[in-house]
């Protein structure tokens, strides 16, 4: 076996044992305190919630494990298994050019992923949701979503895995640049037509229809110096119980977007600070920052890859005799998260910070008392568990732990 082989292996098998660990505290943690709410929530939370709360978790943690082991069984019976290198053996007897051959190869190996992971997807969506009541997705609205997600990969994956084959094979040393700069001019592009063309595909979102509050969320916007193209509704109990609100787009197409059940769940009020704390993330240019690491990351790993394609070392540790760019993409594709999965804690460390930041924004714009009654709502509401494990909530939590978040709004 070689050396890089090996190493590969291990990486693989220690990130799992990590994960499963990790997610062996969460679940004892959230079940050692099933029985007892933290008292900074006893007045709002009740003691069935509780429970619910450290149930959900735990089933949340069972499928997380088994998910865990089926991604590194997959990764590695795809590269040092010779999974990729059998579906390229498969199609190279079926003729045509290296360009559609490679296409036909990725989408290969993307369709047998889609596949292995859905029954995992069913059964969170109708056995695991459904159980503790927050599945509203019937069979019939799974399949569509399915079937649009399937045509949107399509549609978006195939033209992009071209243009990145093509530039592979004709651009030389150089092709790694062509492709950085075209992932950038992609990525602007679909954060533009995502809430434009994209989104509404799958929901539909309506202007916000309450008088009252919506000139309460004018107003917020007018003193946080925010301008944005306007606040929607999106059905989002069609497919869950759970409550949301996010923003979407940028520049002068920034969309406000709640949750139906969210406007159901909080008090006006409640619903102003949340807003005031989203709005925290822009003001305080978390989008951006947060954009430009992605570009610096993405670029290291472009050029990365560029270099990797030419060793013939990275091939052959990771299963594969014959050097193509496809089988550099899809080696990368695979390689790349369980080496990076060690850096989760350095990513969810920096969120939680921004996350704390525009608590204190909100504070500022809003009630700080009343975002801490929305979050309480949204834990309770949402079965999120009030004692995660420290160890896990450290290495992969992008907000910060309920008691402290609580306690730093309350000065508790």
């Amino acid at each position: 076996m070689h050396g890089f082989t090996l190493l590969f292996i291990l990486i693989v098998a220690a990130g799992t044992a990590l994960e499963l660990w990790l997610t062996t505290r969460q679940s004892t943690a959230a079940r050692a305190h099933r029985d007892r709410v933290p008292e900074a929530f006893a007045a709002q939370v009740s003691p069935e919630a509780h429970r619910k709360a450290a149930d959900y978790t735990a089933a949340k943690v069972r499928l997380a494990r088994t998910s865990t082991v089926l991604d590194a069984l997959v990764t590695l019976g795809l590269t040092v298994g010779g999974g990729i290198a059998a579906l390229d053996a498969l199609w190279l007897r079926a003729g045509g050019s290296e360009l559609w051959r490679g296409t036909a190869v990725i989408g290969s190996v993307a369709a047998l992923v889609m596949l292995v992971n859905l029954p995992l997807s069913l059964w969170r969506t109708f056995v695991l949701e459904a159980r503790f009541g927050f599945n509203r997705t019937t069979v019939r609205l799974f399949a569509l979503d399915f079937a649009k997600g399937v045509a949107l990969t399509l549609v978006l994956g195939v033209p992009v895995v071209l243009a990145a084959l093509w530039l592979m094979m004709r651009a030389a040393t150089a092709w790694w640049l062509w492709a950085f700069g075209g992932w950038v001019a992609l990525t602007l592009l679909l954060s533009w037509a995502w809430p434009v063309l994209i989104a509404p595909l799958f929901n539909r979102f309506s202007p916000l229809a309450d008088a009252a509050l919506k000139a309460r969320i004018e107003a917020l916007l007018v003193r946080c110096g925010f301008a944005s193209s306007g606040v929607f509704v999106v059905d989002g109990s069609r497919r869950s119980a759970h409550g949301n609100a996010y923003f979407t787009g940028f520049g002068r197409h920034k969309r406000i977007v709640f949750f139906d059940t969210l406007l159901e769940q909080l008090a006006p009020g409640e619903i102003e600070a949340v807003l005031a704390h989203e709005l925290g993330h822009f003001r305080l240019h978390h989008v951006r920052a947060r954009l430009a690491a992605s570009i610096v990351v993405m670029f290291a790993a472009f050029a990365l890859l560029g270099w990797l394609t030419r060793q013939p070392v990275f091939y052959h540790a990771l299963g594969v005799a014959q050097p193509s760019a496809h089988a550099a993409l899809l080696l990368f594709a695979f390689a790349a998260p369980a080496v990076l999965y060690f850096a989760t804690p350095l990513s969810a460390l920096w969120s939680r910070r921004h996350e704390y930041a525009a608590d204190r924004f909100a504070a500022a714009h809003a009630d700080a008392r009343e975002l801490a009654a929305a979050l309480v709502k949204l834990y309770g509401n949402n079965a999120s568990t009030l004692t995660p494990d420290p160890l896990y909530s450290g290495f992969h939590d992008s907000h910060p732990p309920p008691l402290a978040r609580i306690a730093r709004l309350t000065g508790a």
